[in-house]
């Protein structure tokens, strides 16, 4: 029988956390984020409950890229996000977290989002991506409260007999891979079923961090824990690092990677990724940087593990033919990966690889998994900054997902701090040591969230239904 829950009351709070250093995305900088957290009670189709929690960075600057002022954007998630409240709390449909979650952004949180978007003028209008977001951490709880209740790994629960139906009924192939079917298919088929224990990590370089002590302005803190990108890769043992680019300036971008490489080396780093941060509209930019870099310097152009995202988020505005930078370089899908419809045509325009977030909903990230792994395509699971809870189902996805590279997480380096109750608990999840995280900590039941979410005093919800 398929295992079916339906929510049956929600609760949300928002918890401001501010950075230590801030953290550049495109033209915009990062130094406050607002997580919403929630706690969803659901019931099966015997009268039994359960409680599942799930949390996300409503991280404004990534989500919404816009001349908006912040706190117009930032008022607008939030308020959305309370709407969703009780659209959860009413949602009738009783079946496994999968095929509720897609079936709720279809039939509730699309409409929902019209809606909100008719009572504001058209630059106010809360982008696709945005709504995901704000739906996450909704859609992790319910994912959450599935494995809580039958006392199992969340991670666990995506068999054929648990979800109810193949994934034929969620997906479909691309239209020149006749040799692709998903039917008879279940998620669990495309999840290591026995993940690592450990996960080497990623350290993420963005553009305003230091390197070295000629970098320091004056201006940095003093609280302990590393400033310069040479500490923090002696300090952490790092062997990953990802590198912040502009997307705007070839020269700029160029020296940076130049400069990382030739620091990382001799510090034992190994691999590298290169992130232009959606900015760049002409492949030839990437092109002539990936040309001198062939060139010139041999060590980075072996190390430089895959591209991420260097064109805009929207891929129907801007269909860019990528192939040629994908032939020699993977080509990861990031912030235009939101589903698997999106991950398709992405791969129609060349793209070769998807980044996976939960933050765009555990149950879009599962099912663009799948169809990525049917058609060949690599995956990474990159970080939105998850401190908290939200670290936990991030690295439980990464481990489950069998990654090219093991996980991005770099809330260590930006809010270090903010996640100090967790921490208590479970210590080898929110420090890197020898450049890997330690899952070993993790609750058996659910997400693995269970040691986490009784270590933070929680003031009264922001709202309930």
């Amino acid at each position: 029988m398929p295992a079916v829950v339906r929510p049956v009351s929600v609760r949300l709070w928002f918890l401001p956390i501010r950075t230590r250093v801030p953290l550049k995305f495109g033209p915009e900088t990062l130094d406050t984020v607002t997580l919403a957290r929630v706690s969803m009670t659901v019931r099966d189709d015997h009268g039994n409950e359960a409680v599942g929690w799930g949390e996300t960075p409503l991280s404004v600057q990534w989500v919404w890229p816009s001349p908006l002022p912040f706190q117009t954007r930032q008022h607008a998630l939030m308020d959305f996000t309370r709407r969703l409240v009780a659209a959860w709390a009413d949602w009738p449909v009783m079946a496994h977290p999968l095929v509720s979650g897609a079936r709720f952004q279809a039939e509730a949180m699309l409409p929902l989002q019209r809606e909100f978007n008719r009572e504001r003028p058209e630059p106010e209008h809360l982008p696709y991506l945005a709504a995901l977001v704000c739906t996450s951490p909704f859609d992790l709880a319910l994912h959450d409260a599935l494995g809580n209740l039958l006392h199992r790994n969340s991670f666990h629960c995506y068999s054929r007999d648990h979800v109810g139906s193949d994934l034929a009924a969620m997906l479909e192939p691309a239209a020149d891979a006749p040799g692709v079917s998903f039917a008879d298919l279940a998620p669990d088929q495309f999840l290591n079923p026995e993940p690592p224990a450990e996960l080497p990590v990623w350290h993420l370089v963005g553009g305003l961090d230091p390197l070295e002590s000629t970098d320091l302005a004056g201006d940095e803190p003093d609280d302990g824990f590393p400033v310069l990108l040479e500490d923090w890769i002696r300090t952490d043992g790092l062997t990953c690092l990802k590198v912040k680019l502009r997307g705007t300036d070839h020269d700029w971008d160029l020296e940076r990677l130049r400069r990382i490489a030739a620091l990382a080396r001799p510090l034992g780093v190994t691999d590298l990724s290169a992130d232009f941060n959606c900015t760049v509209t002409d492949p030839a930019y990437v092109s002539s940087i990936m040309d001198v870099i062939e060139r010139h310097d041999p060590w980075l152009w072996q190390h430089l593990l895959y591209i991420e995202q260097p064109f805009p988020y929207d891929l129907e505005s801007h269909s860019i033919d990528v192939h040629a930078i994908a032939r020699r370089k993977p080509l990861f899908l990031d912030e235009s990966a939101h589903d698997w419809q999106h991950v398709r045509l992405g791969r129609q325009l060349g793209w070769n690889g998807v980044a996976l977030k939960t933050c765009k909903t555990l149950t879009g990230a599962l099912l663009s998994l799948c169809w990525a792994r049917a058609h060949g395509m690599p995956l990474m699971v990159q970080d939105l900054t998850n401190p908290m809870l939200a670290i936990i189902p991030h690295v439980r996805l990464a481990a489950h997902a069998d990654t090219i590279r093991g996980v991005e997480c770099n809330a260590m380096q930006f809010y270090p701090q903010a996640s100090a109750p967790e921490e208590a608990v479970l210590p080898g999840l929110y420090r890197r040591r020898r450049g890997r995280l330690d899952l070993s900590g993790l609750g058996a039941h659910g997400l693995g969230q269970g040691p986490a979410v009784t270590a933070r005093q929680l003031p009264d919800p922001d709202c309930r239904s």
